[in-house]
């Protein structure tokens, strides 16, 4: 039997004291942030589960909670579903319960493989944060009979459970800017049905296009990831139209960020030239040198939100059903001019 992982070996791996490991992971304050999530990463690593008796003495329901994210989420600058996974892997702990993450693989999701922490009775409940295949998900509810809640995406089935942000009325109020800022030639990036986000953005971008009077032009539909694996390539997309336009809405700030880095290739200087707008208000640092206007994404009220829904759900308590939608707000950066 493999040897139960104490806090003193998370202590010695992340350089704290066993102390500092018990107040973060029981969401206790006297730390940095930084120093909190780099904590409760190293125990989901580590494989730390909370013993029985400490959660008897906390007096109130605990549970594991499984934690599923796909491969191409977690790409080197991909950071926002690493921010979002800390973010629930810390709420779950202050509400006593604990999360164990895996990643699923492309050949796994593919070949519709059930996560090991699954198959292994690990979990009573499963998280999934980023959209996953909906015959894998369908596959992993017929078959575990677990609670499952969705996390900034839903397949609208009509019978899931999830959080999301707000992405149609919030691609819809970026784009009002823009016209409010003087704009009347605006493109969109972003690959529609390429994710259920992206396609509401998209349409949320048309409807204020349609309600200004314009229509659609299929040059100033610019893609910037492939259509099936949902992997963003800047080699293989974000092909600039003959006739530019004078701003870019983008569905996210990654892909504000390359955007402004091909267009910089091509002499355009943003927001001098070109002006562009991105949504979710987080980007690796390092990736843009100008600061983004963006719609902000308040991840950890989602996060709450999810994993209160779980545990009521596991629990069998009463809980928000359905598709819960939160709204964000625009944050001005650098990236827009007015004409």
């Amino acid at each position: 039997m493999a040897k139960s992982v104490r806090l003193k070996d998370i202590a010695e791996k992340a350089g704290v004291s066993t102390v500092t490991v018990s107040k973060a992971l029981s969401g206790q304050k006297g730390m940095s942030d930084a120093v909190r999530e780099k904590i409760h990463a190293l125990a989901n690593e580590m494989g730390y589960v909370a013993s029985v008796s400490r959660k008897a003495e906390a007096g109130a329901r605990s549970y594991t909670i499984g934690v599923l994210i796909s491969e191409q989420y977690m790409s080197e600058y991909n950071t926002f579903y690493n921010r979002m996974h800390q973010q629930v892997s810390q709420i779950a702990m202050e509400k006593g319960c604990f999360t164990m993450l895996e990643v699923i693989s492309e050949q796994n999701e593919t070949e519709g493989n059930i996560p090991k922490l699954i198959l292994d009775r690990k979990v009573e409940g499963i998280m999934v944060i980023g959209s996953l295949n909906a015959d894998y998900l369908r596959s992993i509810k017929q078959q575990s009979g677990i609670p499952m809640v969705y996390l900034d995406f839903c397949n609208h089935t009509g019978d899931e459970d999830a959080v999301v942000s707000d992405s149609y009325n919030g691609a819809y109020c970026m784009t009002n800017y823009l016209f409010d800022q003087g704009h009347r030639k605006i493109a969109f990036v972003g690959t529609p049905l390429a994710s259920g986000s992206i396609t509401d953005r998209y349409f949320g971008y048309c409807k204020s296009l349609m309600e200004n009077g314009l229509s659609v032009k299929k040059d100033w539909i610019i893609e910037d990831r492939d259509l099936s694996t949902g992997v963003m390539d800047g080699n293989r997309f974000f092909k600039l139209p003959d006739e530019m336009p004078t701003a870019f809405v983008c569905n996210n700030d990654l892909t504000a960020s390359v955007l402004i880095k091909k267009l910089g290739e091509k002499g355009y200087r943003v927001p001098a030239d070109i002006s562009v707008v991105g949504f979710d208000n987080y980007l690796f640092p390092g990736l843009c040198d100008i600061k983004i206007t963006t719609y902000g994404v308040d991840t950890y009220e989602m996060g709450r939100n999810a994993v209160m829904n779980l545990i009521r759900k596991i629990s069998g308590e009463r809980y928000r059903q359905g598709i819960m939608i939160l709204e964000g707000h625009m944050i001005e950066g650098e990236s827009v001019r007015a004409l």
